[in-house]
């Protein structure tokens, strides 16, 4: 193999596994630390320039970060052996709760209105227009603002926020949360949001001068059912996105006394516990998968089993029962799952009698779909045969050069951490074409290495490797959460059990760095390595290396540190990073400093200066 380049930026960035699978990227050991030593309102402002919603994701996030997180990991097997457990002795090994600390930095900190970016007096003469007021649209607002860009918001509710207001119930984000974070964008100045503002031709937007638009307009429309009896039913079968926007704006305040809730998504999640709390005795969900293939974050399957709602699998609707004009149940037909050679699934009736449920109401949540009836088709943007825009991948300028897209609109339904990511990218192009440059050339990101030794044995960092279980947010108390709507469930972290939580945390960002030229090839780093993740041997084909590791590699997917040949040997210094715990040993055994722990912070390069020519080198 070659030698390692630890020099692009990327080798590292992937090593810190939590951040490389934020889609914004956002430093997450390095928020945790400053939760930590309680610095609540710098780790808020990490997370602030990442993720532009610390305290909206902190509750809502649909959580990549954390199934990749190393403590899952290396805590999931014997440290000696190497082997995964069955964990019947004991309880599964959990992630750090990333997720959760983000809010704890929200609920933690100190008044940071000051702290907040401002717009220049002087405006730099271009015009923004973002169509939809969701969290892509104020990602794109928040980057180009104060760059001196004067930007107008379109949102067609009476409120900024998109989904974040509309869909996600009150009882998980509070909204004296979103009228904060989203005040924080507006407060920055240039920026103009029109509610209760309907655009209705993409067209008419152009011709009032905009120098660009940009389209995050979400997945406004719910799939509905089509089965027989559901045109009889209508009054009583809702779609569930619009439900829950009804629900959220005060239109809709109760529901039938039994509920069914079709689909398997989050959506359906949030739509069966707004019906619990909403007069619901009888609130079921029934889904055409089985439960571990429902769409559904599994702690939000979790939390409504919680709540005592069961979720019914391999049920296909098969009609809605009308009784003089009025929806009163539902038959389904049982399947079950079979698989031909290649793995592919299809559902396939048992043969089993249709099971049949009462119900006063049915919620609809079995998917979305963008619709944009409001562009024309000859306005200059192109549709696939999806009748989706045609939007460039790493740019999201779309066949129009003027007008870009970004989250649920751009690429179809995902989430809010990958509509504020998406921001990002449309706010760097939007930036580089008023400046004359080639919107494929992406900025690269800010790096800083700094060594972390204190002493001879002393780090500036604490790294507990110990098996340290994660720590449960508590709850409010369910007599008054199922009766109100409007109250919060999760209570999150108070001060100490967040810094117990952030405790856990491997400092995946603290590198360790070696530096062949110091190396004796003693082997003490080999001897005190916790994980052996360290090997010292000839140098080979990358496959049949990774067999010849002191413990052999189980993630080929993972990194494998390697370094140039030793002067001593000509053996060459493998590092499987899959496990290894970042926690010093190999540095502090080190006689001769050959090893180092650094810290690798990598921050992206937004919309502004940084990200035009001529671009940085990365360290």
């Amino acid at each position: 193999m070659n030698p390692t380049d630890i020099s692009h930026p990327d080798y590292f960035h992937k090593v810190v596994d939590c951040q490389w699978a934020c889609p914004a990227h956002t430093p997450v050991p390095e928020y945790i630390r400053l939760i930590s030593a309680g610095r609540y309102s710098d780790a808020y402002m990490v997370n602030w320039k990442s993720n532009v919603f610390p305290g909206i994701l902190g509750r809502t996030c649909d959580r990549p970060c954390e199934p990749a997180c190393r403590r899952g990991r290396v805590e999931d097997g014997n440290v000696e052996l190497r082997k995964p457990t069955t964990h019947e002795d004991g309880p599964k090994p959990e992630p750090v709760a990333i997720c959760r600390l983000k809010r704890v930095a929200a609920d933690h900190k100190d008044d940071v209105t000051a702290r907040m970016p401002k717009a220049p007096k002087q405006k730099n003469g271009k015009r923004i227009a973002c169509i939809g007021g969701g969290p892509a649209s104020l990602t794109v607002a928040r980057d180009l603002a104060p760059l001196g860009y004067d930007i107008t918001v379109y949102e067609a509710d009476p409120k900024a926020g998109g989904f974040m207001r509309s869909q996600v119930p009150r009882f998980r984000l509070p909204e004296s949360v979103i009228d904060e974070e989203v005040g924080y964008i507006t407060g920055i100045g240039n920026i103009t949001v029109k509610t209760g503002t309907r655009v209705d031709s993409l067209k008419k937007v152009l011709a009032e001068g905009y120098d660009a638009v940009f389209v995050g307009t979400g997945a406004p429309r719910g799939r509905d059912l089509d089965v027989p009896g559901r045109k009889e039913a209508a009054n009583n079968v809702h779609i569930g996105i619009d439900w829950l926007a009804s629900v959220s704006f005060g239109h809709i305040d109760k529901v039938g006394k039994k509920v069914i809730v079709l689909g398997g998504g989050n959506t359906a999640m949030d739509c069966c516990r707004s019906a619990k709390r909403l007069g619901g005795e009888d609130v079921k969900v029934i889904v055409r998968s089985g439960y571990e293939e429902m769409k559904a974050s599994p702690w939000e399957k979790e939390d409504a089993i919680h709540e005592g709602i069961p979720i019914l699998n391999y049920l296909v609707p098969k009609a809605c029962k009308v009784d003089g004009g009025k929806l009163v149940g539902m038959s389904f037909e049982k399947v079950k799952a079979e698989y031909d050679a290649r793995g592919r699934r299809s559902l396939v009736p048992t043969g089993e009698p249709d099971q049949y449920f009462e119900c006063d109401d049915v919620l609809v949540a079995i998917g979305q779909e963008n619709a944009f009836p409001w562009i024309e088709r000859d306005a200059g943007v192109e549709f696939d045969k999806w009748n989706m825009p045609v939007v460039d991948q790493a740019t999201f300028q779309s066949t129009n050069p003027k007008v870009f897209f970004g989250g649920d609109a751009a690429f179809g339904p995902k989430n809010i951490i990958w509509a504020v990511a998406h921001g990002h990218e449309a706010a760097v192009s939007i930036d580089k074409l008023f400046n004359g440059e080639d919107l494929k050339e992406r900025p690269l990101p800010a790096v800083t290495v700094m060594s972390q030794k204190m002493g001879i044995h002393e780090w500036s960092y604490d790294n507990d490797i110990s098996v340290a279980l994660r720590h449960k947010v508590p709850w409010q108390d369910q007599k008054l959460t199922l009766k109100n709507i409007k109250v919060e469930v999760e209570l999150g972290f108070d001060a100490k059990a967040g810094f117990a939580e952030a405790q856990r945390c491997l400092n995946c960002d603290v590198q360790t760095v070696f530096t062949p030229r110091l190396c004796i090839e003693c082997d003490a780093c080999v001897d005190i390595c916790p994980m052996d993740c360290i090997t010292f041997t000839e140098n080979g084909e990358e496959a049949e290396l990774r067999q010849r590791l002191t413990a052999p590699s189980l993630r080929p997917d993972q990194g494998l540190y390697v370094s140039e040949k030793l002067r001593m040997t000509g053996r060459i210094m493998a590092k499987d990073e899959d496990v290894c715990l970042h926690c010093g040993l190999c540095a502090e055994r080190c006689p001769t400093g050959a090893w180092d722990m650094q810290k690798y912070l990598i921050q992206m390069t937004h919309a502004g200066p940084g990200c035009r020519k001529p671009q940085r080198k990365a360290a």
